[in-house]
């Protein structure tokens, strides 16, 4: 008796259905829920963060920096891929919902609970793992190297003009996405990981800024420039006056509200209306 196999991975219109139908899973779950999975969601990106950090120290001294940061972003690529094996909520593949939303399944009152819910429980898992990274002394490590990566990334980020910061987060979550797409392709574990490793290394090395990200780095920053003693700034060569710029305000005015504004577009509507445009509309 012959049977009739399933394909190795959906095709672009299964992707765009199946895309849709997660977005309306998310925007419909219970509140509770949705924020248990957003702390998840933060703290897995946060530990991706972790790992790039530590791919990182001693890199600015190579010759060979980008393929440092090619590696620092493949590694860091593990937040994400621990977000979609898991089923953790994550605020920018959660802009995604906006497909739901353009179909008619969903209010916008449901998209924007949602979205409210993710980007607060977000915010606390990564606010969690700035504590425990820092509590844990880890910035000390190499001899206060790994701290200087925190700050020096933490200060560049701060530093951005609002344009800069704006079109950073679209090109940013256009590859997390784009990652979370093609993840819907695949049937096992191997593709799902395959499918989102290297856009999300692209979007990590070349310096584009993911919001949730950013509620690890910069807060982390921010404690090791106010409260680090001078053996720390001693043994990592670096001056506290250079991080002048790095400052609550400047995170939340100039970095974190623009990079959420360009997450917005990049991923919502360049990746999610985009497609389902495409591929939903006229279904």
């Amino acid at each position: 008796m012959s049977t009739i196999s399933e394909p190795f991975m959906l095709s672009p219109a299964q992707m765009a259905k199946a895309a849709e139908d997660a977005a309306y899973g998310k925007a419909t779950s219970r509140p509770l829920k949705s924020f248990l999975l957003g702390l998840t969601g933060g703290a897995f990106i946060a530990l991706g963060f972790v790992f790039y950090t530590t791919s990182q120290v001693g890199a600015a001294s190579l010759s060979w920096s980008g393929g440092a940061k090619v590696i620092g972003g493949i590694v860091f690529a593990t937040g994400l891929v621990l977000v979609v094996l898991t089923g953790a909520e994550l605020f920018t593949s959660s802009t995604l919902t906006l497909t739901a939303r353009a179909s008619g399944r969903i209010t916008w009152a449901q998209l924007f609970r949602n979205w409210g819910v993710v980007y607060v429980a977000n915010f606390g898992g990564a606010l969690t793992m700035v504590a425990l990274v820092y509590l844990g002394g880890v910035w000390h490590n190499a001899n206060g190297a790994w701290g200087g990566v925190v700050l020096h990334s933490a200060l560049t980020k701060v530093q951005h003009t609002y344009v800069e910061a704006v079109t950073l987060g679209i090109l940013c979550n256009l590859m997390v996405c784009l990652a979370v797409w093609a993840a819907y392709s695949g049937r096992t574990t191997t593709d799902k990981i395959l499918a989102v490793t290297m856009p999300v290394a692209l979007f990590v090395a070349t310096g584009f800024e993911h919001s949730v990200a950013n509620m690890f780095m910069i807060p982390l920053g921010l404690l090791i420039k106010d409260h680090a003693g001078a053996g720390f700034w001693r043994g990592a060569g670096l001056d506290r006056a250079d991080f002048a710029d790095l400052t609550w305000s400047n995170f939340l005015l100039h970095n974190l509200a623009p990079v959420t504004l360009g997450n917005i577009i990049g991923g919502g509507i360049m990746i999610g209306v985009f497609y389902w445009t495409i591929f939903r509309r006229h279904s």
